[in-house]
């Protein structure tokens, strides 16, 4: 039986697609839940801030990029072990400087038409986001 008292994280993801028809997943540092899995860059949207400027800020902390514009993809929702997330994914194609791991974290551009990424294990929640993804694209 489900807990629906548990509290809902809401969380701002952000898929960056570049020009070559890639996406980038970075994989969770030591220390966090899921450690060594890989994700989707983003983070928790704090009090009064809308979905774009979470990204724009975890961004910037985790990938030390400014990001310019992003693109609502779905909503989505996930029960982890240790929290129950509402995702806020979008799309970001316009930003400033070179994505690095600012928390030492792997990156790894993916290839959007592959059949999966080149990396695992994925988060569980990971999975619709690209599922939904390659919907969109041709």
């Amino acid at each position: 039986m489900t807990d629906l008292k548990r509290p809902v994280t809401e969380v701002a993801a952000g898929i960056l697609l570049d020009t070559q028809g890639r996406y980038l997943l970075g994989q969770r540092p030591e220390g966090k839940p899921y450690a060594g899995y890989w994700e989707v860059p983003g983070g928790k949207i704090e009090k009064g801030e809308s979905v774009f400027e979470a990204l724009k800020r975890e961004l910037q902390e985790e990938l030390g990029i400014d990001i310019q514009s992003s693109e609502e993809l779905t909503v989505l929702e996930h029960d982890y072990p240790h929290a129950y997330v509402r995702l806020h994914v979008s799309i970001i194609r316009n930003w400033i400087g070179t994505p690095k791991g600012c928390e030492n974290q792997a990156l790894s551009w993916e290839l959007l038409a592959a059949e999966k990424p080149s990396v695992e294990p994925l988060l569980p929640a990971a999975w619709p986001m690209l599922e939904r993804l390659r919907g969109l694209l041709p």
